[in-house]
Parts: C-alpha cells; structure tokens; sequence
C-alpha cells in the first residue's frame, strides 16, 4: 500500500467493506437503534391482520409513528411475515445502502473526472460509524438516506443538463423527494427543497432575480409533488384522522416543544444545543471523526478557490444543519442523509489532508481492537476472580484480531501506508465486534430446539427494557406467546417465581438461582446485559466481565397462577 491510494488498494478494501456489512447481518447484537423493535412489532402485526393499511400495533402511541413505506418493504422481505427472520427484515436496508454508494460513487467519479476518487468516496462513507450503524438494521434511515441524495447526485452527475431542466428533472427529484418522505417523515421536504434552493441560487450566481424568474417554480413544483406523494398516505389510510393525530402533531410537531427548560436556552446548552448538534454530526464519521475535521479545515483554508462541486456539498450540508437546529429535539441522526456528501469532500481532498486525521483514526482502532482482545480473553481464559472462562473462540477469531492489530500497528508505523490502513481498519473494528460476539449467537446464546417445541403455544414472561423487546425474543422462542415485564425484577427470583407462571428470568454467571422447590427449569442460555450502573462499569473496567456484562437466562415454570389479559400494562408495550 502506497502514499497514494491505488485501485488495487481500493478493491481490497471494497471487498472488504462489503464482506463487513453482510457479516453478522442477521446479529441480534448488530450495532443498532432500539426503533429497530417497534418497527418489527409494526410489520409483524400488520402483516398478520393480511393488510396494508391501517399499520397495526399493540403499542400504545406507537402505530402510526412511521409512514408505511418501510413496513411495506418488511412485509414483502419476510413474505407476510412467514420468514420472520433479521437477516429477511434487514437485507433491503443493505440494498439502499449499496444502491447509495454506487450513485455516490457515479457522481463523484463524473465531477472529479477520476473513478478512483468515486471509488474512495464510497468506501469513505461505508467506513463511517453512522452509515453501519443505521445502514444495515430494519431502520428508516436507508431508504430516507438513498431517495434524499439521488436528486442531489443527478444535479452533480449531469451538471448544467439538470440545473437546467425545465420539466423532467423537477419532476424526477419531487418523486424521489416524494419516496423519502413516504419513507421517514414529511419534515424533510423542509431541508430538501431549502438546499435545491441553494443549489439553483449558486447556480445563477448568486443572483436573486434570475433563480426567482427561472427556477422558483421548479422548487415549488418539486414540494409540491413531493408533498402529492406523502399525501397518498393520508389518501389509502382508511383512518386519516388517526395519521394526523400520532404523526404529524405527536411525532412532528411535537420535536419543537421544550425539553428541559425553555425553547431559547436548549438551543445554546445542554444535551440538545445546536452544539451537541454539531458534534454528533461530527461523530457520525465514527473512527474517522478527525478525518473530517480535517476536511472541513482544507475547505475553509482553500474557501476561495472551491469548484462548483465543492460548494454545492457544502451548501447542502448547511443546509441540513440549519434546518435541524431549530426543532427543539436535536440529534445528528438526522444529518444522515449529508454523510455521503462529507465523505465526497474527504476523497477530493484525500492526498491534500494532513497525517494527523488518520493517525488518531488509527489510535482508536487500536483501542478499539485492544478493548475487544482483553474482553475476549477474559471470556475465554478466565476472569480476574479465577473462575473458568465462560466461552471459546476459535483459532480464527484470535488470527483475525493478530492480523488487525499487527495491521492497524504498521499504518501508525509507516507514514505511506497510514491513509489506506486507517480506512481499511475500519471495517476491521466492524468485524472484530462481530466475532467478538460470536459465541452468543451459537448454541450458548440460543435456547434448545426441545425447549421451543415445549413452549409452543404457552404463555411465557420475558424481561423488557425497551418498547416491543419481545420481538427479540420471538426470534428466540417462536410459537410461544410472549408478555413482558420490567428488566429491572429480572433478577429478583422470589418475586417473580410467585407472580408468573412460565417466564425468563436471569442470573449472574457462576451463580445459580435458588429456586422454589416446585419450580422447574425447562431452557436456558446466555444473554449479554445493557443499561449497566456506574458501579457496574467500574467492576468490568476491573476485569469483572462475566460477574456484570452477561448474565444466565433460565426459563422456569412455576406454581404460580395468572388471569390473562393483565389489568396493567405489559412492560413490552
């Protein structure tokens, strides 16, 4: 790997990167968001009801939180449902994604007049954190992130031929604008249309007069459509009242509303500052934040000598940002769809940025990767308290990781090939959390086949810490009908053996639970905890990994009685 990055480079690391975000797919510890449950819950139960329309949940406030879009393409993916599986849910959110990359990689590769920049500005933008993260999971961000950028690509692609349609180009954008909408929410016409804007008035250089005569109507004619095709939910909806209620006042309007003091002062402190904003737009590059900061510096030291395609990037990333700093709610999750644009900026400027970027891309690898070792040692080995090791990797794993790490060490070493291994090696870290967690998803992680033939058709409880959590679990126990209660009495056996008939409950490792003495184990497996106490963390930063980072999951039948349906409310909804 040389200084410049070469098409030999970039085929192993595209290789790479597609090998990444298909391994492990089907993960129930895939980097995710916890909307991934509800959505699931959505799909299952409109598909059941043999509809399309009205969505169907047992959520309360939570069934019309979506447009149906991305619960239409679920329902198609599993069959109605029959093959109810991740990797089913999962596989067009990959397809955006890639779909994505390559219109990505078509656009960069016309403007700059090199495939090889094209090709570097895919693989810039698969490395970031944000796009594996929400890229692969049954989320909305992959078909609102695909259809947002494609008007915007064409615009890059044709140049002059797009700017200056009258007819066709408006009309192409106002359904793909249309699409996003149907896919994640009608808002994003706002930073859509408030960037095409831009884009038309860079265009007419600068001049008010010529962009209102010539391209005001295009604007107006691409929301409008745009809008036309969003509205067509409101339109096959037998309950359209019901839409308006839960999304458009309770999802959308709602995002204004205060959250902890007053509008004005959120805006400038705390958790939803147009700060933090900035930052998490920022930490959606993931490992290569500083890559990008180092981008954005290039651009502003070289401002006054920027092409046309190095503008038209940053106005739409401006204009994104501008607009999502005014609801109240702010998040640089929805600064997704200007990712690819920030990535084309990090190809361009590529052989021009500075060491410094990648070398702490790489230290973080490092960390990362050092992280994962310790805690997978400790797994297999042994723990700090002497107990044995509660899984084994195989030879592969551990070769993997000596591969990464003596790969991640030569690109801090060696300054020619510190850019092509900073990007590879982050598709390693990817790969290295998913073996890391390997052993989960084999028969450890998993409850017996005889143990799911038994509980088909029976009542069962099931922790929830996390709305619609029992999906997860049907993954785990199809066939059995599952109720949920809270996480926090997962561990309190006397409690729960008295209340519940037939339920999950948890235990740490090497501890054994102490049971009634009419009470029966049926199944049991290993589970990895979340929402962990600081006292918590403290202890698994010391080494006591297996004692508070995984816990035994025993499935017990006990003498207890219950009436179904609860009056109170199942933890799960």
């Amino acid at each position: 790997m040389r200084g410049s990055f070469t098409y030999r480079n970039a085929i192993f690391i595209l290789l790479l990167g597609v090998f990444t975000y298909f391994y492990g797919l089907d993960s129930r510890f895939a980097p995710k968001n916890g909307d991934e449950y509800p959505y699931m819950h959505i799909v299952r139960m409109t598909a059941d009801a043999g509809a399309w329309l009205p969505l169907q949940s047992e959520m309360d406030g939570i069934k019309n939180t979506k447009p149906p879009l991305v619960f239409w393409e679920g329902i198609v993916s599993t069959g109605w449902g029959s093959d109810w599986t991740l990797f089913a849910l999962r596989w067009p959110s990959v397809l955006y994604t890639f779909l994505t990359a390559f219109f990505l990689f078509l656009a960069v590769a016309r403007y700059s007049g090199k495939k090889q920049t094209g090709l570097l500005a895919v693989l810039v933008w698969l490395s970031f954190f944000a796009t594996y993260r929400y890229g692969r999971p049954f989320l909305t961000d992959p078909p609102e992130v695909f259809w947002l950028s494609l008007p915007f690509f064409a615009l890059l692609y044709w140049g002059r031929a797009a700017f200056e349609s009258k007819l066709l180009f408006p009309l192409l954008a106002g359904l793909c604008f249309g699409m996003a909408l149907l896919s994640k929410s009608f808002a994003y016409i706002v930073p859509a249309t408030f960037a095409l804007g831009l884009f038309y008035w860079h265009w007419r250089e600068w001049s008010i007069p010529k962009v209102l005569l010539q391209d005001l109507y295009k604007v107006i004619l691409i929301a409008v459509l745009a809008l036309g095709v969003f509205a067509l939910w409101f339109v096959l909806d037998p309950f359209p009242e019901a839409v308006w209620k839960e999304f458009v006042l309770g999802e959308n309007a709602g995002k204004f509303e205060a959250r902890s003091s007053n509008y004005f002062l959120d805006l400038v402190r705390g958790g939803d500052s147009i700060w933090m904003l900035a930052l998490t737009t920022l930490a959606n590059a993931g490992l290569f934040t500083f890559v990008l900061i180092s981008a954005l510096i290039q651009a502003w030291r070289e401002r006054r000598f920027l092409s046309l395609e190095e503008i038209l990037l940053l106005l739409l990333v401006c204009a994104f940002f501008i607009v999502f700093s005014l609801p109240s709610q702010r998040s640089g999750r929805y600064l997704l769809p200007v990712m690819p644009a920030l990535a084309a900026l990090i190809a361009m400027y590529w052989d021009r940025l500075p060491w410094w970027g990648f070398r702490i891309a790489l230290l973080l690898q490092l960390v990362v990767l050092a992280a994962l070792a310790w805690v997978g040692g400790n797994l297999q080995v042994s723990n700090f308290l002497g107990q044995p090791g509660i899984w084994n990797y195989s030879f592969l794993h551990w070769g993997f990781m000596t591969f990464s790490f003596a790969l991640v060490l030569l690109g801090i070493i060696s300054r020619e090939r510190c850019k092509a291994i900073a990007l590879a090696g982050c598709f390693l870290c990817y790969c290295a959390l998913t073996s890391s967690l390997s052993p989960l998803e084999g028969s450890l992680g998993r409850y017996s086949q005889t143990t799911i033939q038994e509980l088909a058709g029976k009542d069962v409880w099931v922790p929830c810490d996390y709305r619609a959590k029992d999906e997860e679990y049907r993954l785990l126990l199809p066939g059995a009908s599952l109720h949920g209660y809270s996480a926090k009495d997962a561990s309190q056996i006397d409690l729960l053996s008295s209340t519940y008939p037939l339920l999950a409950l948890q235990s740490p490792i090497g501890v054994d639970p102490k049971l009634c003495e009419s009470c029966k184990i049926v199944g049991k497996r290993m589970e990895m905890r979340a929402r962990h106490s600081e006292a918590e963390i403290q202890a698994i930063l010391r080494g006591h990994i297996g004692e508070h980072l995984f816990v035994n999951e025993y499935l017990v039948s006990t003498p207890a009685t219950i009436t179904l349906p609860l009056a109170g409310k199942d933890a799960c909804r």
